[in-house]
């Protein structure tokens, strides 16, 4: 018993005796998110991806039939060749004003100001409206 309170002592005195030195303890977060250095983020987004095993049930990716692959291609195709006629009408030979496009349960409204085109595409079935407004870069010198 005597010895440790003698050791326990000598713990005192060195502490007491000591000089205290410390530092400032700062934080740094690790991820770019929250203010860490902006190079971690593809080494934490390959770790994260790495470990995710989820997998998103509405995900078309490498699924499907080849009836699905083709009907995806079609509908590409199909819109594809709208935004060419939607393009024409607006910037081509005899461009126009305003105009409206039909198609597959949407109509699509335009309109040609002076510094954009504003597209309105409506879902005739829901009534949803989007509107896009498109600069035309009319670069005057």
């Amino acid at each position: 018993m005597m010895r440790a309170k003698w050791v326990g002592g000598v713990l005192a005195v060195v502490f007491l005796v000591t000089p205290g030195s410390a530092q400032d303890l700062t934080y740094q977060p690790v991820n770019p998110s929250f203010g860490g250095n902006p190079f971690n983020s593809a080494h934490l987004l390959g770790i994260a991806n790495a470990q995710n095993n989820y997998r998103d049930p509405r995900s078309t990716s490498g699924t499907g039939s080849q009836a699905d692959i083709f009907a995806r291609q079609l509908q590409s195709r199909l819109l594809s060749a709208l935004s060419s006629q939607i393009v024409d009408a607006i910037f081509g030979e005899n461009p126009q004003q305003s105009g409206t496009i039909r198609f597959g349960g949407q109509t699509i409204d335009f309109v040609r100001g002076l510094e954009d085109v504003t597209l309105t595409i409506t879902n005739d079935a829901s009534g949803e409206v989007t509107t896009i407004v498109v600069p035309t870069f009319i670069d005057v010198m």
